[in-house]
This record gives C-alpha cells, structure tokens and sequence, in this order.
C-alpha cells in the first residue's frame, strides 16, 4: 500500500513503539498522522516533539488522548474513578454486555475516535493484553467471595468484577474497531501485539510478583494470544481492512538514557531511611510508619527509560537483557517492519499470515466426499419418505428458518424460475394451506423451537418450546424476530424470496460458466437452478448476511 498522502492514526503513539512508528512513516510523507496518547499532556508533548523534527515538514500531525477501552465522555477519567461512579460504572458495563449498536460504537472512545479521523491506515501500539489483565481479576474475586461470605454483597461489587472481567473486554474492542473501520473505509489495520513474557517461557523469572509465574502474567499472555486470534479471524471478514499483527517476543528498549528523578506509575518514590532495628512479631504487626524515618529527598540515579515498561537501572537492564533471559530488541526495528508490511513487502514477522498459512484449512479430498455424503443423505431420505430440513442442532435459528421456508417452496414451485416469477399473495394463501394441511412438515417445525408467523401477520403456531421470542418490553410484531428465527408466511417475506431466486438465476445463467473456465464458482450439474433449502439458506447467509467465509 501507498503510504504517502494517506491518513495515519496511530494508537499508542505516543510510547516508544508509537514514536518510532511515526519517524518511520515520515519518510514516506503520509498526509496526516494522529498520535492517540492516554492523557492530553502524553499526546500534545509527543506531537510537539514530532514537529520538531525537520523530517515532519509538509505532514499534518495532530493529537489524541484518552483511555479507549472506556466511553468517550469518561476517556479522560481513570479507570478507577469511573467504577466508584455507579451511573458511569453501569453504563460502562451496559455497553460491555449489551449488543453492538450504533450507539454503543459511537458512546466508545476508540470508536467514536476512528469514526472522526477516518484514517486509511491504523497503527495500535496499546499494549492491549496488559491493559485488560492487570485489572487483576483475582484479586477482584477474592474481594468478591470474602464479601459474599460476609453476606455483605452488593451491585457494586458485582458490577466492579464484570468491569475486570478479560474476554467480555477484548471481544467488545475488537468488535468496535471492526465496525468502526468499515465505516471509516480504513484500508490498513496492524497490530503491535505482544507474547505476555517478552518471549521467555512459563519458567520467566521476571514476574511482578512473588509467584513465578504470576497469574496475572499468565493472563496476559492468554489475552493476547485470544487478541491474536480474533485478529485472524477479522483479516477473514469481508469488509474489513488487511490485518496484520507484529508480535516482539523479546524486551523492547530504550527511549533515552538519563540521570535524574526516578519515578513509577508516573509518581515520585520518596526515600526513607531506617536504623532502628525491630523484632519479627512486631515487624508487620504494627504502624509501619514506625519503623523508617522520611529523608526528604525522593529517589534519582542513572535509568534507561524503557518506554511503559519504566526506568531500570544499569543492573536491571543488564540482567533483564543478558544473552539465554529476555535480551530485547529495539523499537526502531519493530517500526521497520511495520512499515514494510504496510508497505506490502512481507518480512516474516506478520503472525496473522503466519497462522493462516500453518492452519488446516478445507481440502480436495473432503470436496469429493462431500458429494458422496449429500447423495447418500438424499438417498435415504427417499427411502423413507422423509425430508428433514433442519434440526435447530447446527444454528442460528435463522438458519432453520431459511431452510424451511426454502423447503416450503420446494413444495409449491417446480424450480428457481418459477420461484423468481411468484405472486407474494397468492404463495402467503398456498404456504399457509399447506403448513395447515401437512401435519409432519407443521410438527417438525413447531418441535424444534420455530413458530409459524401466518399469513396475516397477525396469528402464529407454536410450540412450548421457541428459540426466538420477544424480549421484556419487546413487541412481537418486532420485524427482527420473524427474520432471525420464524417461519414467516406474510406476502412481504416471499417477496423477498422472489427477489433472492431471481438474483441466484443471474448468477447461474448470467456469469461466466465452466466452458469459459475457472472465472466462477459454479454449482455442479443441475443444482443450481432447483430448489435446494441448504444451497439457498448458504446464499442467503453469503450474500445478505455477509458470511463468507474468507474475503476477496
């Protein structure tokens, strides 16, 4: 892809990754690059350090800020801050468990951030994986069992634990970032990801805590490898921009080298200092502020900023990179391959192809076979007399729904172009005569969970059993219950039908056949143009439902 005049948004950009990113994009004159940073201060200083770089001239660079994992109104807020809040702690998890709609992509700050920038091309270097788990979920239920035991529970409580929850989170940002770039015509989505242990294995010595390894490490490495997944299968959404993911399995260093203040979390640490000597029994009994004097100073010595990984001392640094631990690589290095992927020129590093090219994927031996099964299936079917349409086993009840309203036509119409030519009024009155008539066709719907909308829109047939039924202050005219999981017998849904058969008969008799070629899929023999519930319902979830399975 061509870089130079595109929108760049880089997420992150602001850290050590983001900049180095950003230095190496300028080369190639993008219009614009956006650099999202946390807080205001973080994105304006980073933007104003880029501007000061002869290597900007001609480049519009503009700034970011807030937490984009939260909704915009409360992007500037800390995390904490936003669960002490109950209204904005619910409608944080409101839009965590609800569905995906409109407003819920526009209330995100990552959503309504793309939505308003546009930009062809999306850099996020968010160190996604450790934002989500150290949350701490463990800690959160113990809190959560100790306050359960004290029947002291409360909506807080709960409500603050789903806040910490990892999947819930990971699946709703990848599902915004999605929806929000196919809006946004974005054309380029890469991700710098992470391993969660700087590529060591489960034996990483480098914990954060006292357990080796702690868990919430292992919930980082499990997050992004969940990310890394999720990021497969949206490079295989129609519809979304190329996907690709830079996974550094090494420690990433440095941003400078300085002497000066050293501070953690962003605060100073104060130095104390203690002569006194205590017992044990008293050690951790008592006021610890007894036991260490303030010294009025706060710390400082020589560091290698690392970026958000904090500042280490020469022998922090030395150990954490000596050759056989975690060694590192440089951002610069990582930024050199982003590009080039961006770029179009593979370096090996991408581990969104890496997957698709190391999975199992559908073979010419199953191709074959499949027919095989389908004729003896139909075969039996014959035998018995019998046609069993669907078993609501495989899914969505959508699925079921097609593939019996298909099956009705096949009762009614000869093939695909007499199907193509109905009259909606007169098939609602003959699909409805016949559901009434054929008791095993009514049975094997009703049992399954599907009701049967009548032709007036006004009654249905159903049994104890439905899959798809009205929310709590749902109407049951709903339109989107009929069309996700009811047999519909009204005029307006064999127009519909009419309407698909004829656009299945354009693509037979209308495309490229086999005598010309390989330009098109085509269905072997005659099947293309009869009526066949499991073709049909596939060309309904492939061309309406955007369902196919791998992008063109």
């Amino acid at each position: 892809m061509d870089i130079t005049g595109r929108n760049v948004l880089i997420l992150g950009g602001s850290g050590l990754v983001g900049l180095a990113i950003a230095r190496e994009l300028a080369r190639f004159a993008p219009r614009s690059i956006a650099i999202s940073g946390l807080t205001q201060p973080e994105a304006e200083n980073a933007v104003a350090d880029l501007r000061r770089d002869p290597r900007f001239e001609g480049i519009e660079i503009e700034p970011e800020w807030g937490d984009i994992f939260l909704p915009d109104t409360l992007k500037e807020q800390r995390r904490a801050a936003v669960l002490a809040d109950p209204e904005a702690r619910a409608s944080l998890i409101d839009d965590l468990y609800g569905e995906l709609s409109d407003e819920v992509l526009q209330r995100s700050t990552l959503g309504a951030m793309i939505l308003r920038r546009r930009p062809d091309i999306i850099i996020d270097s968010v160190n996604t994986a450790t934002a989500f788990a150290y949350q701490n979920v463990f800690k959160s239920a113990d809190q959560l069992r100790e306050r359960a035991a004290r029947q002291q529970l409360t909506l807080e409580d709960v409500e603050c634990h789903l806040a910490t929850l990892y999947l819930p989170q990971l699946i709703r940002h990848v599902q915004i970032a999605l929806e929000a770039m196919r809006r946004a015509n974005t054309d380029f989505y890469v991700k710098i990801g992470t391993a969660g242990t700087g590529g060591m294995g489960l034996n990483i010595p480098f914990t954060h805590s006292e357990e080796r390894p702690s868990r919430m490490l292992l919930a980082k490495s499990s997050v992004a490898g969940a990310h890394t997944l999720l990021l497969y299968l949206m490079a295989r959404t129609p519809g979304a921009p190329a996907v690709k993911e830079i996974k550094p399995t090494a420690a990433i260093s440095w941003k400078r080298i300085a002497y000066g203040e050293v501070r953690r979390g962003g605060r100073s640490i104060e130095c104390y200092d203690a002569t006194e000597a205590t017992s044990l029994d008293d050690a951790f009994a008592l006021d610890p502020r007894d036991f260490s004097v303030p010294c009025g100073r706060t710390l400082s010595g020589v560091f290698v900023d690392a970026g958000e990984n904090g500042l280490f001392s020469l022998g922090e640094f030395e150990t954490l990179t000596s050759l056989g631990l975690m060694e590192f690589i440089t951002p610069e290095e990582i930024a050199a391959n982003v590009v080039s992927e961006i770029r179009g020129r593979p370096t090996g590093r991408d581990v969104v192809t890496a997957l698709d090219g190391a999975t199992s994927g559908p073979t010419y031996r199953a191709g074959v076979l499949r027919e095989a099964a389908l004729e003896q299936m139909a075969q039996l079917e014959r035998s018995h007399g019998t046609e069993s349409i669907a078993y609501e086993m495989l899914g969505p009840p959508r699925l079921s729904k097609l593939l019996f309203e298909s099956a009705i036509l096949g009762r009614l119409y000869a093939d695909l172009a007499e199907v193509a030519c109905l009259n909606p009024e007169e098939t609602a009155l003959r699909a409805e005569a016949l559901i009434r008539g054929d008791e095993e066709l009514r049975v094997r719907i009703v049992s399954i969970g599907l009701p049967i909308l009548l032709s007036e829109g006004e009654q249905l047939l159903r049994g104890p059993d439905v899959k798809v039924a009205p929310e709590p202050g749902q109407s049951p005219r709903d339109a989107r219950l009929a069309d996700n999981g009811w047999v519909d017998l009204r005029p307006s849904n064999w127009q519909k039908w009419r309407e698909r058969a004829a656009s299945m008969l354009h693509e037979v008799n209308g495309l490229p056949g086999p005598e010309q070629g390989s330009q098109q899929d085509v269905v072997p023999g005659s099947r293309g143009r009869v009526i066949r519930p499991g073709r049909m319902a596939a060309w309904v979830f492939r061309s309406e439902d955007r369902g196919e399975r791998i992008k063109r």
